[in-house]
């Protein structure tokens, strides 16, 4: 399972207050307890206006690759920002993300067609924001999977992001995204599927139980990517225990060496 890690977020009220005030310590632990908890890569969001975003991130991305050399996840609604922003990585990571909308493909795929090194999130929405069932957001994904093929973009490159809603606003949020999951999976099983998991249980009372039973479900359709918090142990450990349950992991090899490392169950002392 690829862990994005979450946790350095300018739409988090303290990241926001420490991003104002440019506490360059408050980002540095963060990254660093992610990266301590089993993150693959650390995303940096800096939730500011777009005309500060691009200074913002720069000073961020400086601040995480001081105390960790894990890949970063450049998070931006702005195609434009990320075209300069990932410039500030010291290594190949994680462009988060492009769409169908308007031009970003365009903006962003000549990027990775240049740069072998880069993955990208794409997220299944278009110029009519984000589809309503199944049918729409796949063809949402074939209009991306027919551009990356133009500019020569593997699918292992690739990150789909089914687009995660909340689960008590929606009729068939779950079997759209079981749908969705199952069938990119089934068309390219080496592409990476990806999600905002705590999107599912915004407004909901205990929202960790229903972060935990959508991601089991998400890894049995195809998940193997997500955006979460990896210093949530109980998620961890969930994680772990799916892809053995899921035979992923060869002799509960993995499952035993994460647990031995401590990155789920009882803290050691």
């Amino acid at each position: 399972m690829i862990i994005i890690g979450e946790k350095i977020n300018g739409s988090i009220p303290v990241v926001a207050k420490a991003i104002a005030g440019r506490d360059a310590e408050f980002i540095k632990a963060r990254a660093v307890a992610q990266a301590n908890a089993g993150a693959t890569f650390i995303d940096c969001c800096a939730s500011v206006p777009e005309a500060e975003e691009v200074e913002t991130l720069h000073w961020m991305i400086d601040c995480i690759q001081s105390v960790t050399d894990l890949p970063i996840a450049v998070d931006s609604p702005s195609a434009d920002v990320l075209t300069q922003a990932y410039k500030f990585c010291n290594k190949p990571g994680l462009i988060n993300s492009v769409s169908g909308e308007g031009d970003k493909i365009d903006k962003i795929f000549p990027i990775l067609a240049e740069n072998k090194g880069w993955q990208v999130i794409a997220l299944l929405s278009d110029d009519t924001g984000i589809p309503k069932n199944a049918a729409d957001r796949l063809r949402v994904f074939d209009k991306i999977m027919a551009k990356a093929k133009e500019y020569g973009i593997a699918p292992n490159r690739i990150h789909i992001d089914p687009l995660v809603e909340m689960l008590c606003t929606s009729e068939n949020g779950i079997e759209t995204n079981v749908e969705v999951i199952s069938t990119v999976r089934a068309k390219y099983p080496s592409i990476h599927i990806t999600a905002a998991v705590s999107n599912i249980s915004f407004n909901l009372p205990v929202r960790k139980m229903v972060n935990l039973g959508f991601t089991v479900l998400a890894m049995n359709a195809g998940l193997d990517s997500a955006i979460l918090d990896p210093t949530n142990r109980d998620m961890m450990g969930v994680i772990f225990a799916t892809e053995a349950l899921l035979g992923l992991d060869d002799y509960c090899m993995e499952y035993i060496s994460a647990y031995r490392d401590g990155l789920f169950g009882p803290v050691k002392q």
